[in-house]
């Protein structure tokens, strides 16, 4: 089972866009959904999770204040609505299950199941 991100797409500096996070099969026995994300050339970063335990979310500086996760429990599909978007925010977007504990949420190693990404640019 993977967790496949789609709604990505090219946008300009200022823009919104919602990407949506859904597995491709029974899902079970993890304890929430991270969003990743890698430029060209870069390591892959967190940008933002959500525990199913409490409803906890959690960001990156670089994106607090504009990002915001959220979950449609019917549908088993989390969201990352992504506003005022910015050139450097231009990368490949991943989620995946989070399996550690709590104090792992930011470590990508933590995290399985990913699926391919959905490509986000914005042009300035």
């Amino acid at each position: 089972v993977q967790l496949q991100a789609s709604g990505g797409g090219l946008v300009q500096a200022g823009d919104s866009l919602r990407l949506s996070c859904a597995p491709s099969g029974r899902t079970f026995g993890y304890n929430g959904v991270g969003w990743f994300r890698q430029a060209p050339g870069k390591e892959r970063e967190f940008v933002a999770a959500i525990r199913w335990s409490g409803g906890y979310k959690y960001y990156a500086d670089s994106v607090k204040g504009r990002f915001t996760l959220s979950r449609d429990n019917a549908k088993n599909t989390v969201y990352l609505e992504m506003n005022r978007l910015k050139p450097e925010d231009t990368a490949v977007y991943y989620c995946a299950a989070h399996r550690g504990i709590l104090s792992t949420v930011r470590v990508a190693t933590s995290y399985v199941s990913w699926g391919q990404g959905t490509l986000v640019t914005v042009s300035s």
